[in-house]
């Protein structure tokens, strides 16, 4: 299963062209290991090995690119930005590959891409700066800013979900109100000093419905495409009382459909697995148990989507229809 790995790995991991000739390899070998796969070109001169580069979700293959690209920015050539800076915070990409390292620059430069590296010409402040992991990258709020003017919404989305997370959810489950109203002002204000400009009004339409109790971008994503079917939206984290005396947690409620929506991630249940050192069929019992326990203690119903069913709307619609769950619209 793909995994995630921390800059500090990364520059552990990387290996430039001439620390490998420094070891003894010479071009020709370099030239078929990246041929084999058995090294992966980063940069033109930045080397991962091939069998840790594969096993990397898309963020830390990102991650890489923007390690190594970072390692030879000079003076002058701006602060890494958009998607770039998210895969540094530690932000989920969904479903998204940026095709460069992005950086942001306030002179007057081409914005073309050279050597990997796509330059935004932008305003940017000092207090929209800082160092993450060593590197100079634009803020938290700036880069989620930054991410919903320039991507799609499901990936918008599930950035600005994560973003909000860390501001206003201190326990998993639960989103203080008072600092989700002030984050949502600030980032309000951002919108306002970028009126006229390309993506503003997708920004403020993400902005407005990011919710920090989703826990996996697949949550975020289902609860758009419920927006775009015409749910009403729905309850985040619903606790259910459990029967001894704790609560069980569900990720969504369609309280006018009496039905609760449940994402289960790629490796859900095996993650658990792993991290309580319990057998899996141990873990899917268990979940059956708490299935069967919230759909009895409640009357409601219950559906499991997955990234296959988020995937777009009439998928999601298709799902929800099989379970006689009826869209107010259909795509």
């Amino acid at each position: 299963m793909p995994r995630n790995v921390s800059p500090a790995e990364l520059h552990a991991r990387l290996r430039t062209r001439a620390e490998l000739l420094d070891d003894g390899w010479h071009v020709r070998d370099i030239e078929r290991a990246v041929a084999s796969g058995e090294l992966h070109r980063v940069r033109r001169n930045q080397y991962l090995d091939g069998p840790l580069w594969r096993d990397l979700w898309n963020e830390s293959q990102h991650l890489a690119e923007v390690v190594a690209a970072a390692a030879e920015m000079r003076g002058g050539a701006g602060v890494i930005s958009h998607a770039s800076a998210a895969a540094l915070h530690g932000l989920p990409l969904y479903r998204h590959r940026p095709a460069h390292v992005h950086t942001t620059i306030a002179a007057r430069v081409s914005s073309t891409p050279a050597g990997g590296v796509f330059r935004h010409r932008d305003s940017i402040t000092r207090s929209d700066i800082e160092m993450v992991h060593g590197i100079r990258c634009t803020s938290l709020e700036r880069t989620i800013f930054d991410v919903a003017r320039t991507t799609g919404r499901e990936t918008a989305l599930g950035c600005a979900d994560a973003g909000l997370r860390r501001e206003a959810v201190s326990d998993g489950f639960t989103q203080d109100a008072a600092r989700a109203d002030a984050w949502r002002e600030r980032m309000r204000a951002r919108v306002l000093l970028a009126r006229g400009t390309r993506g503003v009004r997708s920004a403020l339409a993400t902005i407005e419905s990011a919710d920090g109790r989703a826990h996996l971008p697949g949550e975020s994503v289902t609860r758009l495409q419920l927006h775009r079917l015409g749910f009403a939206a729905p309850r985040v984290q619903v606790p259910i009382a459990a029967p001894n005396g704790g609560q069980y947690w569900v990720d969504l409620a369609l309280d006018d459909r009496r039905v609760f929506v449940e994402f289960d991630g790629k490796g859900k249940y095996l993650d658990i697995a792993m991290t309580r050192g319990v057998p899996l069929e141990q873990v899917l019992l268990d979940e059956k148990e708490r299935e069967d326990w919230i759909r009895g203690r409640t009357g409601w119903g219950l559906v499991r989507v997955s990234d296959q069913h988020v995937r777009d709307a009439a998928t999601l619609a298709a799902r929800l229809t099989a379970f006689g769950i009826h869209p107010p619209r259909l795509p």
